[in-house]
């Protein structure tokens, strides 16, 4: 399939979320893909609402980025924070930097920094959509351009499933979209600061998150258990 076709099956998704969906959501990690996403969005569907989590420790770049998006695109970017008081607890318990001493306390911190965040955002939507690409990982690879997400109860759209990482880097060029400065510095993949590194040539595109763990399915939990695809979309009445 080439960038063209991808690009509208792209289109075809991003407007039937809107249209029988409502109210749909997009959720940005700022990442490359999702800045191609939140392009399309703006020109197709800009009743979709974006949002972002910031997890209290994001790369300064990425703040910097939130501005110049919503400067660019000229809409704002709804920012969801985690709770206050499950932060301290973790803190109190872990430690700081509590997430490098286990795989259960780093998943432990994802779900208060992020999973908890996201369940806050999606309250009230009918479907949100992701810029998954399965080119991205192994544990990425089966998943559905949409599927029904059963952890929150409502369809999933991931529009630029099949889009290869050259088709993103054309597109953003193509449109002159803004992203993140730390792509320039080896970052392919950038969560948060303590939690991301540059990665060497011909490395994963995913070696730079969480690096310390074993194996090569790490996922904050956001996306970790999968969305049952096989079930048939249900529209909103």
């Amino acid at each position: 399939m080439h960038y063209e076709e991808k690009l509208s099956h792209s289109r075809s998704l991003i407007e039937t979320a809107a249209r029988d969906f409502s109210p749909a959501v997009c959720a940005s990690s700022l990442g490359l893909e999702d800045m191609v996403l939140m392009d399309l969005i703006a020109r197709w569907a800009p009743s979709i609402s974006i949002f972002t989590l910031d997890t209290g420790r994001l790369p300064q770049e990425t703040y910097d980025l939130i501005e110049r998006a919503e400067q660019h695109f000229r809409r704002r970017i709804r920012v969801y924070t985690p709770d206050a008081a499950a932060v301290e607890a973790y803190v109190r318990l872990n430690g700081i930097n509590g997430f490098y001493q286990s795989v259960t306390q780093r998943m432990d911190c994802c779900h208060v920094r992020k999973v908890e965040p996201l369940r806050r955002a999606l309250s009230g939507s009918r479907a949100w959509l992701t810029g998954l690409r399965r080119e991205q990982a192994a544990s990425r690879s089966g998943l559905a351009a949409t599927e029904f997400d059963a952890v929150h109860g409502i369809q999933k759209f991931n529009p630029l499933i099949d889009w290869s990482l050259e088709d993103v880097r054309h597109h953003i060029d193509a449109r002159g979209i803004p992203y993140n400065a730390l792509h320039d510095r080896g970052y392919p993949s950038i969560g948060c600061a303590p939690c991301t590194r540059a990665v060497a040539p011909g490395e994963d595109i995913r070696a730079g998150r969480w690096w310390w763990e074993q194996g090569q399915h790490q996922e904050c939990g956001i996306h970790l258990r999968p969305a049952r695809a096989a079930e048939p979309m249900v529209r909103a009445s």
